[in-house]
């Protein structure tokens, strides 16, 4: 008789722990799915800004500049593009290191046209400026008579025109155009999409747009790349430097 009840109970206590466990399971789950807190909110916001993304104020609010922000850090690490705040991007930009030039020790700018984001670095490898951008979208066109591959060549380059305000070439205006190769021009423009759709320009913001011209002096190095072509231009910069150093003697 007591071994029956010994069993009886065995196997009530066993039953009892069924549910006990499946609630600590969803209670797991809850934890993990949960969104961030307006407090966490502000953490990422600060350190997006710190890395280089320009979150605007750690407020804990997901406004314009956020999103923004968000959308970078996703193309730059590889994540998937949503633009939301989500506890895995909470957690993965926690973890997040600054972006770093593929080709340091010298101020220049950087295309990534795997990414579709250009930066701006500083001679110390901190980024200066981060930007989404829209290259050639490697397409045939036939515009105002004109045919053409819009393509945006990889390679090494430095900036030798540009112009203030609007420009109007034979394929559209361009505003605050930075001139780079044979007519190209990183440009302001109104339509930045997230996939290539240039003539082969490299289209930025319009809000970004004259900063970008003030930043960008004549003979700035601009590396565009993707992940089957890279050329440095380090030998340019140390030319640029001893040239510089010449002129100071």
């Amino acid at each position: 008789m007591l071994r029956k009840l010994a069993l009886v109970s065995l196997i009530l206590g066993l039953i009892g722990l069924i549910p006990i466990e499946s609630s600590a399971q969803s209670k797991r789950k809850r934890v993990v799915n949960r969104p961030p807190t307006r407090a966490e909110i502000k953490q990422a916001e600060r350190h997006l800004s710190e890395l280089g993304y320009k979150a605007g104020p750690a407020d804990g609010v997901i406004d314009a500049a956020t999103r923004s922000a968000l959308v970078l850090f996703q193309k730059w690490e590889g994540r998937k593009v949503t633009g939301k705040l989500t506890r895995s991007e909470f957690d993965a930009i926690m973890e997040a290191a600054a972006p770093q030039p593929r080709d340091p020790g010298y101020a220049h700018v950087e295309v990534d046209i795997d990414r579709q984001i250009l930066v701006l670095f500083d001679s110390e490898g901190a980024v200066q400026k981060i930007l989404p951008v829209s290259t050639g979208s490697n397409k045939r066109y036939n515009e105002n008579g004109i045919r053409g591959l819009a393509y945006t060549p990889r390679g090494r380059f430095r900036i030798y025109g540009k112009i203030a305000g609007w420009r109007k070439s034979p394929l559209g205006l361009l505003y605050y155009p930075n001139y780079f190769s044979d007519g190209l021009a990183i440009h302001g423009n109104p339509s930045v999409p997230r996939t290539p759709q240039s003539h082969g320009c490299i289209r930025i913001p319009m809000s970004a747009a004259a900063d970008m011209s003030k930043r960008l002096s004549v003979g700035t190095i601009v590396l565009i790349y993707d992940s089957q072509s890279f050329v440095s231009a380090r030998e340019w910069a140390e030319a640029d430097k001893q040239k510089q150093e010449a002129i100071v003697r």
